[in-house]
């Protein structure tokens, strides 16, 4: 059975541009992983108007920062995760966590027909793109 990936793009605050947030199975995968709050990354940094960001599955691992506690990723380390294309799977594997406050998630397996579906649909709209 595979995982299930959500991925929403939440407005700018007055810290933060646009930011996004990935949802596995229902649960905030930021939220679950880094207990002392944190953000998820910049979303034109990982849905360029191209498509070609650093979420789209190769054959090649690619590690992708997913998020960073509230006191930045400068300071107590990034979530991260690699992110490769298996055949017809997406895996999201070997999770490094920042220094604090921390839950390492479990490996993820995604239908990479889904998954590339999904990465679409959050990258289509760009309402949040500075150039829209």
């Amino acid at each position: 059975m595979f995982d299930r990936l959500e991925i929403r793009v939440l407005p700018p605050g007055h810290r933060f541009a646009a930011q996004v947030r990935f949802r596995v199975n229902g649960e905030d995968v930021v939220e679950s992983a880094v207990d002392v709050g944190g953000r998820g990354p910049y979303a034109a940094d990982v849905l360029p108007a191209d498509g070609l960001g650093p979420l789209r599955a190769t054959g090649e691992p690619e590690r992708v920062e997913l998020g960073e506690p509230e006191c930045t990723g400068g300071c107590c380390g990034f979530l991260s995760v690699l992110v490769q294309r298996c055949g017809g799977v997406v895996q999201w594997s070997d999770w490094e966590m920042p220094y604090i406050g921390t839950t390492r998630p479990p490996e993820f397996h995604f239908d990479a027909d889904a998954y590339d579906a999904e990465l679409a649909r959050a990258g289509a709209d760009g309402w949040w793109r500075t150039d829209a």
